[in-house]
């Protein structure tokens, strides 16, 4: 396998993107009660990342089949290094109260479009 940072600027050379992201999976490991009662301190945890700049997206997950709440969550956080976004994640009162465990990964971000319209009479916004 090659090393991260080579690969990035090799892939930065022939015109990718190259955005370094970092992807949380957030599982919970508690009760479900744990999980609802460290909810508004995660939700406003969410919030004050938004608002700094550091989370890039964030939400729930279905099971394998699509049809199903399976409760684990993925956390794209931007961060200045990998030790920046464990901490991230480690701040996050659901993993902090242990009613969630999570992993943690490098994400680089070569491909894709991302389409945001902006009404501007109505102030609606959709991204797609």
């Amino acid at each position: 396998m090659p090393d991260w940072n080579t690969y990035k600027a090799e892939a930065k050379s022939r015109g990718a993107l190259a955005l370094e992201l970092y992807a949380v999976e957030s599982t919970p490991v508690g009760s479900p009660e744990a999980v609802k009662e460290s909810l508004p301190a995660h939700l406003a945890y969410q919030a004050k990342l938004e608002a700094a700049g550091k989370l890039a997206l964030a939400g729930p997950m279905s099971d394998a089949s699509g049809e199903l709440m399976q409760g684990t969550g993925l956390i794209i956080y931007r961060a200045e290094s990998l030790e920046e976004a464990r901490q991230l994640a480690e701040d996050d009162p659901m993993h902090a109260a242990g009613a969630r465990t999570f992993s943690l990964r490098r994400w680089l971000v070569n491909e894709g479009s991302l389409q945001l319209s902006v009404g501007l009479s109505t102030k609606a916004v959709t991204l797609s």
